[in-house]
């Protein structure tokens, strides 16, 4: 299965690119056992502007086609990272193809698309700022792998 994240915004090289890159080889090292990944990501620009509305266009069509959707939302539901990894078993063992996560601007996603997903997955009632989720998000999906993987990097 196919991982991927869609993102408003590109990140620039520093310290959050860099632990980005590490957890997603990781996650791809991790994953190819499991027949989870790659994990790509794709970033996104609304160099045009138009606000939520545009960037919710622009997250739909990076998605794959028949992509499972999970809405970054902070009115989403919380999971434990055992729950998100048996939520990525479930969704492969079902035969999905591809998972997309998307992560919206600095206004987030708008109702419709959040709604639209499959998921909506918060990290708590916190608000995040999009660079830093993208971190927890590729952190999150390595546990997640490793979980999977019987790996000790989890320790509950």
């Amino acid at each position: 299965m196919r991982v991927h994240i869609c993102a408003l915004g590109r990140l620039r090289p520093g310290p959050e690119l860099s632990l980005i890159n590490d957890y997603q080889t990781r996650f791809d090292r991790t994953g190819r056992a499991l027949s989870l990944g790659p994990l790509t990501i794709t970033e996104l620009d609304d160099r045009k502007g138009g606000g939520p509305p545009a960037e919710a266009a622009l997250l739909t069509r990076a998605c794959p086609q028949g992509a499972v959707t999970v809405a970054m939302d902070e009115r989403g539901k919380t999971l434990s990272s055992t729950q998100l990894a048996r939520a990525l078993e479930n969704w492969r063992d079902d035969g999905c193809q591809d998972l997309a996560f998307m992560i919206g601007g600095a206004d987030g996603l708008t109702p419709e698309l959040a709604r639209g997903a499959d998921m909506r997955l918060s990290f708590g009632p916190m608000v995040w700022p999009h660079m830093l989720a993208r971190v927890m998000l590729t952190e999150q999906l390595y546990r997640a792998a490793s979980i999977l993987a019987g790996a000790p990097y989890h320790r509950a």
